[in-house]
């Protein structure tokens, strides 16, 4: 018997995602793939491992089994897949960037070329999702998150500090009374933000008018006179159609931290690009 790392890798994410969407998302391939990857496995253990449903696949007992022991398997694969790119010299060769979305659209795709004129033999695999990707499965090689990880193998330092305030268009601050405001939120999966919290305090008992998991949404509603968006301010700062409401609530700011894997913390390659999104940051 012989069994294919990849089918069993595309086997254990869609054990740990839960559903082939979702193990497709995390994989970057399509939900075919994952099904044909995890059919073939199938095959190759002559084993069910899968109990194929209208929208869901649940796993059987030899699945669960079958998960379980391969999950030493996958952290050993991961460990030589990180030894091999902490050993290559040089400055070529492919980084993945892992960082909130925007993030990665307003302070790291825009200063790309100032990489690339640097050192044009680096390229680029930018993720930008509010879902955090794993160093420790190679899902990206470095990451910017906004808390620190407790994740065992990775390291974190604090390389910058952006703030959030109130945002509206003009004329709905003009014509508006400041007792009937409404207020643009992210959605329930943003609850326990601190940015969420600190709105939905300063809205007390006025209405939420909106709800949506993106930046650049409730931005395009609050300068459509929607209501008042908690915006970072690298975001609304820069927006023509927004200016600033101050509630007297003071403002709120979010930490940004730099996070790369112990192993290849060193590797001249992940180091130049560590070096970039420092940049791009900006000071502390």
């Amino acid at each position: 018997m012989q069994i294919d790392w990849t089918d069993l890798h595309h086997f254990l994410m869609l054990a740990r995602e839960g559903t082939l969407s979702a193990a497709a998302r995390a994989l970057g391939v399509d939900h075919v793939t994952v099904a044909r990857r995890v059919a073939a496995l199938e095959r190759a253990t002559r084993l069910k491992l899968v109990d194929r449903r209208a929208r869901t696949y649940a796993l059987t007992e030899d699945g669960r089994r079958l998960a379980a022991a391969a999950g030493p398997m996958e952290q050993a694969a991961f460990a030589i897949e990180r030894t091999v790119v902490a050993s290559r010299p040089g400055l070529a060769g492919e980084v993945s960037i892992s960082a909130p979305p925007t993030l990665a659209n307003r302070m790291i795709a825009p200063r790309l070329v100032e990489l690339h004129r640097q050192h044009p033999a680096i390229t680029i695999k930018l993720i930008g999702e509010k879902r955090i990707a794993s160093l420790n499965r190679r899902e990206a090689d470095i990451a910017l998150r906004l808390s620190r990880p407790d994740e065992p193998g990775l390291i974190a330092r604090k390389v910058g500090r952006f703030g959030f305030s109130l945002y509206g268009a003009p004329h709905y601050l003009k014509e508006t009374p400041q007792h009937a405001f409404g207020f643009i939120a992210y959605d329930a999966s943003m609850d326990s933000a601190p940015q969420q919290q600190w709105l939905k305090a300063v809205a007390g008992r006025r209405a939420i008018v909106f709800q949506t998991g993106d930046l650049e949404n409730q931005a395009a509603a609050a300068r459509a006179g929607l209501g008042l968006a908690a915006l970072p301010h690298f975001l609304g700062d820069h927006d023509p159609g927004l200016v600033r409401c101050d509630e007297g609530r003071g403002d709120i700011s979010r930490d940004i931290w730099l996070v790369v894997h112990r192993d290849l913390r060193r590797t001249p390659l992940i180091r130049a690009v560590m070096d970039f999104l420092v940049r791009c940051v900006g000071p502390i």
